[in-house]
C-alpha cells in the first residue's frame, strides 16, 4: 500500500442525467479548515496541492435541518477516520518497533 500521492477527479455525464463528479484524495490533504462567510454561512474546505473541496449549506442559504443532519454526518466520519488512522499508526510503530 505505497505509491506516489495523487488526486482522482472523475466525472460522468449521462442524457437525461445530473453530471456526477468524484474528487478522491490519495495525497495529503495540506488543510482543512471551517469558517462563517460575512453572510452567517458556514463552510468547510479541503484543500490539497491539486484540488479544493467546499462543503456549505442548501442552495448557500440559511442553515436547515438537513445541513445540521450532514454536518453531524461529516463529524462523526471524521472521528471515525481519525481514530482509524490513530490506530493503525499505532499498530504500524508498534510493529516496526519491535522488529528493531
Amino acid at each position: 500500500m505505497t505509491g506516489r500521492p495523487y488526486t482522482h477527479l472523475s466525472m460522468s455525464i449521462d442524457p437525461g442525467e445530473r453530471p456526477r463528479i468524484g474528487i478522491s484524495f490519495y495525497a495529503s490533504i495540506t488543510r482543512a479548515r471551517a469558517r462563517v462567510l460575512e453572510s452567517g454561512r458556514p463552510y468547510l474546505v479541503l484543500e490539497s496541492d491539486e484540488a479544493d473541496v467546499t462543503v456549505s449549506t442548501t442552495g448557500a442559504g440559511p442553515v436547515t435541518a438537513a445541513d445540521l443532519d450532514i454536518a453531524r454526518e461529516i463529524f462523526n466520519a471524521a472521528a471515525r477516520y481519525l481514530a482509524d488512522c490513530e490506530r493503525i499508526h499505532a499498530e504500524h510503530t508498534q510493529a516496526t518497533d519491535s522488529a528493531a
